[in-house]
């Protein structure tokens, strides 16, 4: 990099001495000619200043410059080398890398906030942090901002390069701190003075690598010995640096996630040469060995667009991860046993479920080069990639490891930012208790919740084919075990939380699967203004939004949500929002399949089930005329409030809303959450994971609405789901036709199939939405 630098400086060194030559002298002559020269003069002196003055603002940058890029470096080790190219910018290091070296900040928030977990687990653990290629020491005062220095027993700061170290010791001894050892040494060869006195095998119990690990030339070395002293199950490692990745990940990335990992052929061509004149290797090998030798906890993939945004993008990964070594049964047994994945690791067949009655043939691959006697057979070592980062994860085994497929990419965002079914009339036919095992749709995981808080079943198999609806899920049970009730309501009750990005990092992060945390730190902003406009279902909120305010009954929207009566209600519903609403403009909408599915989640079948019980203005005229008759929007009925207000209240809102719903939830330790399992996945392919009587409930609200009529697919599940429940379970589901075609299917199947409740007409609802015609339940009766 040098030398093109070189080269592009002598080039425009040659243009501006033909420009000096050609213009600038005639330019001189002429006005030292004329009667103007004492301007010129108060002009030159003007410019001259602010020259000087320029130029003292951008000293560090100007320095930055002439030393990453003209100053030729004349050294053959990389000691010398790191002398040499740094002694002359040290003083301004930190001035000019805030920007070029994005990421340090999270990566250290996410670390305090990971180490605090392990450290409420095991607080007599001695907190030792190894900071490798740590130069000023900016990282262990910025640090200080999430987790103090006094918290630690000893920090280490090691680097080769001797001038940045200088700057480390002068801010230690600024700032007082007293428990930090700087150590002039090469980061693969390492060594703590403690080790004289203790094994430092297990010994640390964090280490980071900021912007280091690409400079490190004997990076296998280093990554081993960091293998050997940091703790098996209370270490931590922390990286972030920039990198470059192919198109084509291994079974092992998919296995621990990476959203946006690869890079373009010419984003990996010129950052790998351009980062290679500075001896910085963006070569794939080291972030593949480092996630090959240690278990994925965290990684995040970012763009920094430091120099010319949207256009110069500078690839850089946030990774945290744990020794391979750490006990990882607990959730090898919630993915195999509980989650209904017998086959277990992480190769693709763990991700793979099978039929009770399948076998696996052994594979012959003929006789052994070398025959070995079985005494030396014992010796032998089995080498296996590590598991996935849901292994390795710190807080619950909520979250089931999955493959992304091509399937899974269609759903950019969730579909359902809340829960559109009533649970309370769930629970009235659910008959739940604690030795209850049930298989819920995902959704918006609201109905979930309920069912947790009020009858604390032994597990929760939620179940969604749409990877985000799982990520939603899981922040809200992340944020119920992190935060406190009024941070948490701001959040899902306001749908606002200002400061959402911090509480992510500082607070939720542990708690979240690696896949999560990427999706909600990319949407960072979606608790910034109005979370339920957010997703698809948020298209429907900002029409309505729309029409009110054409109409001009917005502050009668409000009065109807705040009435103080049943029938001060239906009052301000059949005089000012019904005519609103029951329009011809949003009847053509409500008739378009494209508004259908995009805005409100329905699909195709399932509109025609809702045409062929009459005209789209009689299903919405059907559906909202006995509710403002029937329910208090203000007082409980929460359902139209949220999609006429875009929030909710604390007066009307689900369950897990409200405070006692809350403390339901966190009560000993968050017990009545340890039932969640979210798998990324069919109904089909979940319910032949699981084992034959292993379920008692189900609630599927209208999935089967989605399917043809006549389907083998239904056909399919329908069996599955009888080998699954046991004698006497059954399933409740929805449906927008009076009495679906798939009642037949069940009954054929050996179910008892009973109609709970069927629309019959415009004037007494089924529940609190009444968005459905029917609610039905089959049960296995042998």
């Amino acid at each position: 990099m040098a030398t093109v630098s070189r080269a592009l400086l002598l080039i425009g060194s040659a243009l501006v001495v033909y420009i000096e030559r050609r213009y600038l002298r005639e330019a001189i002559t002429y006005w030292t000619g004329s009667s103007t020269i004492a301007a010129f003069i108060l002009l030159g002196c003007s410019l001259t200043a602010f020259i000087l003055a320029l130029g003292s603002t951008l000293r560090p940058q100007l320095k930055f410059i002439w030393h990453c890029f003209i100053c030729p470096l004349r050294a053959s080790d990389q000691r010398t080398r790191l002398d040499n190219f740094y002694k002359g910018q040290a003083d301004v290091y930190d001035a000019t890398r805030s920007g070029l070296l994005r990421g340090r900040n999270t990566m250290l928030n996410l670390s305090a906030s990971h180490i605090r977990t392990m450290q409420a687990k095991n607080p007599k653990q001695r907190l030792i942090w190894v900071d490798i290629g740590g130069g000023t020491g900016h990282n262990i005062e910025l640090m200080d901002k999430h987790l103090p220095v006094s918290s630690f027993d000893a920090i280490y700061l090691i680097d080769l390069c001797e001038p940045l170290l200088q700057v480390a010791r002068e801010r230690f001894a600024k700032r007082g701190w007293t428990n930090i050892t700087v150590l002039c040494q090469d980061a693969s060869e390492f060594a703590l003075p403690e080790w004289a006195r203790n094994d430092p095998k297990g010994s640390v119990s964090f280490i980071t690598l900021s912007y280091s690990l690409s400079m490190i030339p004997n990076f296998y070395t280093l990554l081993d010995r960091i293998d050997y002293v940091l703790s098996p199950e209370n270490g931590l490692l922390s990286v972030v640096d920039f990198y470059t990745s192919g198109k084509q990940p291994s079974l092992h990335e998919k296995a621990i996630g990476g959203t946006s990992k690869e890079c373009g052929w010419l984003s990996r061509w010129f950052w790998q040469i351009w980062f290679d004149f500075d001896h910085v290797s963006l070569s794939p090998h080291r972030r593949d060995y480092l996630e090959y030798k240690f278990g994925t906890v965290k990684t995040y993939n970012g763009r920094n667009r430091f120099v010319i945004p949207f256009i110069v993008r500078i690839p850089y990964y946030i990774w945290l991860g744990r020794s391979r070594s750490c006990d990882v049964s607990r959730f090898c047994h919630a993915f195999e046993v509980e989650g209904g994945n017998m086959l277990g690791n992480s190769s693709p067949a763990s991700f793979t479920t099978i039929k009770d009655s399948e076998t696996i043939p052994p594979l012959e691959i003929g006789e052994p080069v070398l025959n070995l006697q079985a005494s030396h057979a014992d010796a032998l070592i089995t080498v296996t990639p590590p598991l996935s980062s849901f292994h390795y994860h710190l807080g619950k085994p909520w979250r089931l490891p999955y493959y992304e497929q091509t399937i899974h990419q269609a759903f950019r965002t969730f579909i359902y930012s809340f829960t559109w079914e009533d649970p309370e009339v769930d629970m009235k036919y659910l008959d739940l208790g604690p030795e209850d095992s049930m298989l819920v749709i995902t959704s918006a995981g609201d109905n979930a919740l309920h069912y947790a808080i009020a009858a604390q079943p032994k597990r929760i198999h939620c179940v969604d084919m749409n990877p985000c609806q799982g990520h939603l899920l899981e922040l809200k049970l992340a944020a119920i075990q992190a935060l406190e009730y009024e941070d948490f309501f701001s959040m899902f009750g306001n749908g606002h939380h200002p400061k959402f990005r911090a509480l992510l990092d500082s607070k939720i992060a542990p708690l979240l699967s690696s896949i999560a945390y990427q999706f909600w730190h990319i949407n960072d902003n979606a608790f910034f203004k109005a979370f339920y406009l957010k997703g698809y279902s948020g298209w429907a909120l900002r029409l309505a939004r729309i029409v009110f305010s054409i109409a001009g009954v917005s502050k009668d929207v409000e009065a109807l949500c705040n009435a103080g009566s049943i029938a001060q209600q239906e009052q301000i519903w059949r005089e000012k929002l019904r005519p609103a609403l029951l329009n011809p403009v949003v009847i053509a909408l409500l008739k378009s399949p494209i508004f259908c599915w995009n805005a409100l989640g329905v699909p195709l079948n399932q509109r025609r089930m809702v045409l062929d019980n009459g005209s789209m203005y009689e299903f919405v005229r059907d559906t909202l005329n006995p509710l403002p008759s029937t329910y208090s929007f203000k007082d409980g009925a929460y359902f139209y409030p949220l999609t006429l207000l875009g929030h909710y209240t604390p007066s009307s809102c689900p369950e897990y809303l409200t405070r006692s719903g809350f403390q339901a939830l966190t009560a000993n330790n968050g017990k009545a959450t340890d039932a969640f399992r979210l798998h990324t996945d069919s109904i089909y392919n979940v319910l032949r994971g699981l084992t034959s009587w292993s379920l008692t409930r189900a609630v599927i609200m209208d999935h089967l609405d989605w399917f043809s009529p006549g389907s083998k697919d239904v056909d399919e599940e329908v069996d599955q789901f009888y080998r699954v429940l046991s004698p006497g379970g059954f399933i409740l589901w929805r449906s927008a036709a009076r009495k679906p075609w798939y009642c037949d299917v069940f009954e054929r199947k050996g179910f008892t199939v009973t109609a709970l409740g069927v629309r019959k007409g415009p004037e007494v609802p089924l529940d609190r939405v009444n968005m459905y015609a029917s609610f039905w339940r089959a049960v296995k009766t042998t």
